[in-house]
């Protein structure tokens, strides 16, 4: 159920550290492990032979997976617990993730996909419901800020392993397999302090889709923007006539203000009242430099500084709108609304490659621009809809 506007005064402040500390760490080494094996399994396909468009749809199974994997995650957790489920998807994944190598047919590689996506995304929407749950209320933004710091290093860690070591041999598949498995000491050790749930949820899972619709549609936007901006964003980037090396730079730039711009985002949340007004900003903020990019398209430097805000804005929609979803939902209400709020953000991962692409298709190479800016518009219209109009609620 939703909670009153001042229910978070009357939690306990204390930070819980070993809940978030197994929380964080654990997501933390699945983070390591997605990252290097994206790009490892894409450059293993591409060395047997398959076409762009197949690996392209192996790759999809990752967002159908966690589509799938979300109503199912709060059906486990309810059996099983919290603490089990992920210690079960933490195996899961890692044997999955193994299983990368030894599958010597394609086909094999499509279920391979959905058990290895569908179990990180079964310790993602349990994580931050620990994470969430465990977190004192007024803080809350500052520990998610922190998490998702955490988090961004794990992704960025992972490329990193993936250089050193390569693709050759079955070592980045134990490596990687290492990693998840790691994130089951935490978790083991504190697990008499993950967060119950008792009673069941209380409406149907795709009703916490329009529960707190302003953490939802901003989820959604995020996964949008980032799977298609980042995907397509070197494309762009050289046919505005930079080169290689000058766009994977710019998405560098844009990585760390990612990383920088998380703890304070999430510390300015924890002073406001309504959290829904930092998102419309933090998406304002996002359409105004998606629409500066045609325009800044000649420069690299001035490029280079909006998308160092600009990362931080868009990734900020993530972080602040699970702060958001947390100060309005308890228990398995929470629970079942972060695995719709992770459902949310796979439909955006699946949709917006598909509609940045097309705009770029049907309007030219500024289609790119045009196209994360209408993403941002509909959030924008959506987040002052539900300022002025449900202005107690979500």
């Amino acid at each position: 159920m939703t909670k009153p506007s001042n229910g978070d005064n009357c939690h306990r402040e204390e930070i819980h550290w070993p809940s978030l500390i197994a929380a964080v760490v654990s997501i933390s080494s699945v983070g390591i492990a997605i990252g290097l094996g994206l790009p490892l399994l894409s450059i293993i396909l591409e060395k047997r032979g398959i076409s762009s468009t197949m690996i392209g749809l192996n790759s999809a199974m990752a967002g159908i997976a966690a589509m799938i994997a979300a109503p199912v995650t709060m059906k486990l957790a309810h059996s099983y617990g919290v603490a089990r489920t992920m210690l079960w998807a933490v195996l899961v994944s890692a044997l999955s993730g193994l299983g990368f190598y030894y599958a010597e047919q394609f086909w094999m590689w499509f279920p391979l996909r959905l058990a290895f996506h569908g179990a990180t995304t079964t310790l993602f929407i349990l994580s931050e419901f620990w994470i969430n749950a465990a977190a004192p209320p007024r803080r809350r933004g500052l520990v998610l800020g922190i998490y998702a710091t955490v988090l961004s290093v794990g992704f960025a860690t992972g490329p990193l392993l993936f250089s050193l070591i390569g693709s050759e041999g079955v070592l980045p598949f134990m490596v990687a397999a290492i990693a998840i498995l790691a994130a089951a000491v935490p978790i083991f050790i504190a697990r008499g302090e993950s967060p119950a749930l008792d009673t069941e949820q209380e409406r149907h899972f795709f009703r916490y889709i329009f529960l707190v619709p302003t953490a939802t549609a901003a989820v959604f936007v995020f996964g949008a923007v980032e799977a298609g901006g980042l995907s397509l964003f070197p494309i762009y980037a050289t046919r505005s006539g930079f080169t290689e090396s000058q766009a994977a730079l710019l998405l560098t730039v844009m990585g760390v203000g990612n990383m920088i711009f998380q703890i304070p985002l999430g510390m300015l949340s924890d002073h406001m009242k309504d959290r829904r007004i930092l998102l419309g900003v933090m998406a304002t903020v996002g359409l105004a430099g998606s629409l500066a990019l045609p325009w800044l398209s000649q420069n690299w430097l001035l490029m280079a500084a909006v998308l160092f805000f600009w990362g931080g804005s868009v990734s900020g929609l993530y972080t602040v709108g699970l702060s958001h979803l947390g100060s309005r939902l308890t228990g398995s209400d929470l629970a079942a609304a972060n695995a719709a709020f992770v459902f949310c953000y796979a439909v955006g991962t699946v949709a917006g490659p598909q509609a940045i692409g097309a705009a770029i298709d049907i309007s030219g190479n500024h289609g790119f621009a045009w196209a994360i800016a209408g993403f941002f518009a509909l959030y924008v219209l959506v987040s002052l809809g539900r300022l002025f109009f449900k202005p107690k609620r979500t």
